[in-house]
């Protein structure tokens, strides 16, 4: 009350009737967050498990019997755990430079929580080199299959974390021995992801085809292993990498990289509607080789790509505008039990495939294919863009990012909303 007549006497205002309509009026808000930080706190609200590893969904984790077993499947395709190192392998580099640019010490610490669950992701397999999709119940028990989209960015995201300033010297220690121990591995097995328990001495993916996926991948792996090492095989092995022609090729490694992701457009249908998502990694890779490559003729080679990368993704950046925040289409993935309820023993991975193919149509509903079309693809698309770009798509970037209530969402995949945040150009 003295706040108000003291503001009315300094206004020479004689009469105190307004007196009652100030106290009525409304209290001033915060300002809501921007939608960087809306979707920075959903994700950690809801989708970080206690290990620091992203789950995809929020439901039901599977048991050691579930993994056993292999329900849904025995890939983990639909489980809540199906993309674990994969999405936590991409995000971490977002907040290792979110807590540089912040240098706040929750931020310092969540780069160090991610860090763990990686780290977690490849010591819980009796499997050398074999980095799982994430883990159930009992902390322990995961399916049997990972895969080249989870390996890669484990990579990714570790070699982000150590050649930062965020881990002790011990933590450091502990984790390039763990990359050199599974970078050993990969290399004895002609650079494909090993399998575990039924389909142990199986492969699930790896690095050497003639793909554009391919080659960016496999030289970034063999590069960022020189970079953490600084041990000379890795950069003998990666320069003889890039000079090479993959079987079914007729360019060395180097020229496809400048190809961009069109190479693949045959092989991996509906890349720019469905499937930038599986590119991010790629193009993020090849940034990183950019960065590092000291040869010119390569870098340009690399940053072609780069650029053709970011051209084409543009399109389907602009796809966020079909996303309605108001949509209400079932989400029911979320029960996956009940939508995966048909089992049958795999004995090989083509039924594991078959499997997954299976399902209660009715009962998944339409949401989580709505949100992978109008939010995961314009999002993994800004982050390509953001990862060639000079700041130039900075606004266009930022209406995307701003679009979305996150707090409606079901999929951990807008989490390349940070990554195209901290992609871009630090702004002065």
């Amino acid at each position: 009350m003295n706040k108000i007549k003291h503001g009315l006497l300094l206004l020479y205002i004689p009469l105190l009737t307004s007196l009652s309509a100030v106290d009525a009026a409304e209290p001033v808000t915060e300002p809501p967050p921007s939608g960087v930080e809306q979707a920075h706190a959903e994700l950690w609200r809801r989708f970080v498990d206690s290990y620091g590893i992203i789950h995809d969904f929020v439901g039901d984790l599977p048991t050691p019997e579930d993994c056993r077993l292999g329900k849904p499947n025995a890939i983990g395709w639909w489980s809540p755990i199906e993309d674990g190192p994969m999405f936590t392998g991409l995000y971490l580099p977002a907040i290792c430079e979110r807590a540089r640019r912040t240098g706040n010490p929750v931020d310092k610490e969540q780069a160090r929580r991610l860090a763990g669950g990686l780290m977690k992701c490849a010591s819980v397999s009796e499997v050398p080199g074999m980095i799982v999709r994430g883990v159930g119940t009992d902390g322990v028990c995961h399916y049997p299959l990972g895969s080249d989209d989870q390996t890669h960015p484990w990579f990714y995201g570790l070699h982000a974390y150590v050649m930062s300033d965020l881990p002790t010297t011990d933590e450091r220690r502990e984790i390039v021995a763990k990359m050199k121990t599974v970078a050993n591995v990969l290399e004895s097995t002609g650079w494909r992801c090993p399998g575990d328990c039924a389909f142990k001495g199986q492969f699930r993916g790896g690095y050497t085809g003639h793909l554009f996926r391919d080659a960016v991948r496999y030289l970034y792996l063999l590069r960022a292993m020189y970079d953490v090492t600084g041990e000379q095989i890795w950069l003998d092995r990666y320069q003889a990498a890039q000079a090479a022609i993959p079987e079914h090729a007729t360019k060395s490694r180097a020229e496809i990289c400048a190809e961009g992701y069109a190479r693949d457009r045959e092989a991996i249908r509906h890349i720019d509607t469905h499937q930038l998502w599986i590119y991010v990694g790629t193009q993020a890779s090849l940034a990183q080789l950019v960065a590092l490559e000291t040869d010119e003729k390569l870098r340009a080679l690399y940053r072609t790509g780069l650029k053709l990368n970011a051209t084409q993704a543009l399109v389907s950046l602009k796809d966020y505008q079909k996303f309605d925040n108001q949509d209400t289409k079932v989400f029911g993935n979320a029960d996956w039990r009940a939508v995966y309820n048909t089992w049958f023993p795999q004995k090989t991975q083509a039924d594991a495939e078959r499997l997954a193919r299976t399902g209660d149509k009715t009962r998944r509903g339409e949401r989580k294919s709505y949100e992978q079309a109008w939010m995961q693809n314009p999002l993994a698309a800004a982050a390509i863009v953001a990862l060639a770009d000079d700041g130039s798509q900075r606004d266009l970037i930022e209406a995307a990012i701003n679009h979305y209530d996150y707090s409606k969402l079901n999929m951990a995949t807008f989490f390349f909303a940070e990554c195209a945040v901290y992609a871009l150009p630090e702004t002065k």
